[in-house]
């Protein structure tokens, strides 16, 4: 019997050739697999109830940022997969593994998701997590917009990784430049979902970082004047301020984007007039600000970690904070160094080379800081310790062939090739991944209240800092040989055959890594080292003064701060919160209530990105109407908050042992 018109109008648009491939089916499996399991889980096991009121519908800060944590992993490990078929490819000259097109898919999702979906998502679970502890808050500013935050990136990482199984993957690379990501070029909806997905995520990327600005700036604890916040808050307040005024450009380039691909206009079709270059200084004006949005928390985070580990005041506060504020300003003035090649003239060129050689003066400051603090210090070679270590002559490097990238006609020399891939990877895993690894380890007892297991973290810890060396270092070598990146595949003959077997040797020993670490969480769940106490690592700020992990109104009576590390200062006077607190101490406290406007918020925006994608225009009009309402339902809802008891608190505070009798 034929199938009706509609039908197969439907399966040929959802399902074209290129998502029928091996690679593409077995996505599919795994998807159909997976949801049969949460099912099981959900309905027949009756963890629906639990999961809705629990997770989905919770504005908690604390709860958000375990969402946005298992979200970083599962797209760490979707892009690390993307990563290893590409090392696949190259391993060998002439490889057949991946068509042309397939790589380029691969590439593109790469380094979109390592980019958006991997280490945004994972730096504001540490935001989420320790933010609000450190300085002495019961939550966010905003809390129900924290969690619209978590919903738009969700749903718009959903949308991205549809691309895989239903309609097509995008394939113009992460930066997509114009006039590949034109539709003359790139036919399809595979960038569609590109654009979509980031201008999603990218407004709730935005309303985080006017959250963390908001409240880092008017919700201190008494005393805690902005010269007393820890590093890791100024890192996250240098960092918002970054994305406030760095996203902008990326929306206004992604939607003038879509606009070509949609409505046929020509903002970037060089063709009927457009400006390609415009696009390219819009993507950079954000792409480098970028690059120390997710730097600095890596530097927020080993800052609080090298002093606890070193059992030392963190040398040069006054210098360290003054270098996170530079970077921050000087961040806006280096992005045309990527490039360099397009013909600016050698005025431009040479002041964006010097401003990018000047950057790298505040950001050495830190790492003569960290040894400092060391020097004398009372080192405890923890895992989080040991990514710090691994860090400094890591980065290092990265920041010298960065360096080496800003002398303008050495860049002439290596742009595009495998040199600057490797600096790529050497800056933001050397920096961005090591730090939060870091800071995961650091902070877990904190989230989960058990520690992860140390020996096991210290085998994924040389699996992964052995098998980054092996994969990079190649490449350096590579990048001098004259290969380009983005290629698909190499003839013999050229000496690059035994370096991208070297490379992709060590890329498996960084998926390995990943496996040593999730064994190691799930393991810890069950049998981890218990943290009774709150301060597990003997730490220095507020965090660690009250249980793990916290209660839902992290603190009975918020704190007076009179110290640069607060709680460091209270265990040596002997007037810890547990043992000052009684019970004429304890009042009511306003919480806000739980949801669900922000899960439906970015469904309906998940269903208007939908409609756009494919062009169904009733889709995206209903899409957009349901974002209207849920909006206007939300700004006439005024109950959102309820008062939990003083003998509900004292209740919890006696049986963690922490009131007086």
């Amino acid at each position: 019997m034929a199938l009706p018109g509609w039908m197969l109008y439907l399966i040929h648009t959802l399902f074209p050739a290129n998502t029928r491939r091996p690679t593409e089916l077995g996505a599919d499996v795994l998807i159909i697999a997976t949801g049969a399991i949460l099912f099981y889980i959900l309905i027949i096991k009756g963890r629906w109830r639990h999961v809705w009121t629990e997770w989905i519908t919770t504005v908690d800060h604390k709860k958000i940022a375990v969402l946005y944590l298992i979200g970083a992993l599962a797209m760490l490990f979707r892009a690390g997969v993307d990563a290893l078929m590409l090392r696949t490819q190259l391993a060998l000259p002439h490889q057949g593994l991946l068509s042309a097109l397939e790589y380029d898919q691969l590439f593109t999702t790469h380094g979109t998701i390592m980019i958006f979906f991997m280490a945004m998502p994972f730096i504001f679970a540490l935001f989420n997590a320790v933010i609000p502890l450190q300085i002495g808050s019961r939550d966010v500013a905003f809390p129900r917009l924290n969690a619209m935050s978590f919903w738009l990136f969700a749903f718009g990482a959903l949308l991205l990784n549809m691309s895989f199984v239903v309609g097509g993957s995008p394939s113009a690379g992460w930066t997509a430049y114009p006039p590949l990501s034109e539709n003359v070029f790139l036919p399809g909806v595979g960038q569609n979902y590109y654009l979509m997905s980031l201008l999603i995520a990218g407004i709730g990327t935005t309303m985080t970082g006017i959250n963390f600005v908001v409240t880092i700036l008017r919700m201190r604890a008494p005393g805690m004047t902005l010269m007393k916040l820890p590093l890791f808050a100024w890192s996250a307040l240098m960092t918002s301020a970054l994305i406030i005024f760095a996203f902008p450009p990326l929306t206004v380039a992604l939607s003038m984007t879509l606009i070509d691909r949609l409505f046929q206009s020509s903002f970037f079709t060089l063709g009927h007039g457009g400006m390609p270059m415009m696009y390219v200084n819009l993507f950079w004006l954000f792409g480098h600000p970028e690059v120390y949005i997710v730097v600095l928390p890596a530097f927020g985070i080993f800052s609080e970690v090298v002093a606890t580990f070193s059992s030392k005041r963190l040398f040069g506060y006054e210098v360290m904070v003054a270098s996170l504020v530079s970077i921050m300003f000087l961040a806006y003035g280096t992005w045309v160094h990527h490039f360099f090649t397009m013909g600016a003239g050698p005025a431009v060129n040479a002041f964006f080379g010097l401003s990018t050689m000047l950057i790298a003066i505040p950001t050495g400051v830190k790492i003569f800081n960290w040894i400092f603090t060391m020097w004398g210090g009372r080192i405890r070679m923890t895992v989080a310790m040991l990514y710090q270590m691994a860090f400094i002559p890591t980065f290092v490097i990265g920041g010298a062939t960065g360096i080496i990238l800003a002398t303008v006609p050495v860049d002439y020399q290596f742009h595009n090739t495998y040199f600057l891939v490797a600096h790529f990877h050497n800056v933001l895993i050397g920096g961005t991944l090591f730090g939060l690894l870091s800071g995961m380890y650091y902070w877990w007892p904190k989230m989960f209240g058990m520690k992860l297991d140390e020996h096991q973290g210290k085998w994924a810890f040389w699996l992964f800092f052995l098998g980054f060396w092996v994969t990079f270092f190649p490449q350096y070598l590579l990048g001098l040989e004259g290969m380009q990146r983005r290629m698909n595949t190499y003839p013999f003959g050229l000496g690059w055959h035994m370096l991208n077997v070297i490379s992709t040797i060590g890329a498996f020993g960084m998926g390995a890594a990943f496996l040593v670490l999730v064994y190691n969480v799930v393991w810890s769940l069950r049998h981890g080292e218990r943290d009774v106490t709150g301060d597990a690592w003997d730490g220095r700020t507020l965090e660690w003064a009250i249980p793990s992990p916290a209660p839902e109104y992290n603190f009975a009576r918020i704190p007076v701060v009179n110290d640069r590390d607060p709680w460091w200062a209270m265990k040596e006077s002997g007037a810890t919160l547990a043992n000052s607190l009684s019970a004429s101490d304890i009042h009511a406290i306003e919480l806000p209530k739980s949801t669900p406007v922000p899960f439906l918020l970015g469904a309906s925006f998940f269903l208007f990105g939908f409609g756009m994608v494919f062009s169904w225009w009733y889709v995206a009009i209903l899409g957009l109407l349901c974002v209207i309402g849920t909006l206007i339902y939300s700004g006439f809802n005024y109950e959102e908050h309820a008062m939990l008891s003083a003998d509900a608190i004292r209740g919890t505070e006696a049986s963690l042992g922490r009131l007086q009798a």
